[in-house]
């Protein structure tokens, strides 16, 4: 009895837990809230926004699927309150939906809002997991 259950916490697990060697660029939330992801690069001469990826705790999320381009990534991560669990210096542009944004300049008067995200040096690597944990750890 003791074997099966533990065979299937194993496969859960496995099943759970992103192939690295697939992954791109994955966003891995290790608070006690869902997070609502955005995350941007510089991309054929413009940064390019996208979101959203929700992201329960203890959980991950491929967020770029294809081999990094950029160097630094920049992301920000907000409640389902709209409070921000991650945010930063550096100015993006983010809609209340799903979206797709390039250029980061002028938000407001194009519609969008204007969100601080974190910029994550990926160190030139192909793929990078960014860990998300909460201000106590």
């Amino acid at each position: 009895m003791k074997l099966s259950v533990l065979s299937g916490v194993v496969a859960a697990f496995v099943t759970l837990v992103p192939n690295a060697g697939q992954a791109k660029f994955t966003f891995c939330n290790q608070t006690l809230d869902v997070a609502n992801v955005a995350i941007s690069a510089f991309n054929d001469g413009a940064f390019e926004s996208s979101g959203w990826w929700v992201v329960g705790p203890n959980q991950c999320a491929e967020v770029i699927s294809q081999s990094l381009r950029s160097r630094f990534v920049y992301v920000f991560a907000k409640d389902v309150f709209g409070r921000a669990l991650l945010d930063g210096v550096a100015s993006m542009c983010v809609d209340t939906g799903r979206f797709q944004i390039r250029g980061e300049e002028e938000c407001l008067t194009r519609g969008y809002i204007d969100a601080r995200f974190h910029e994550v040096d990926t160190q030139q690597s192909d793929s990078w997991t960014f860990f998300l944990r909460s201000a106590a750890d």
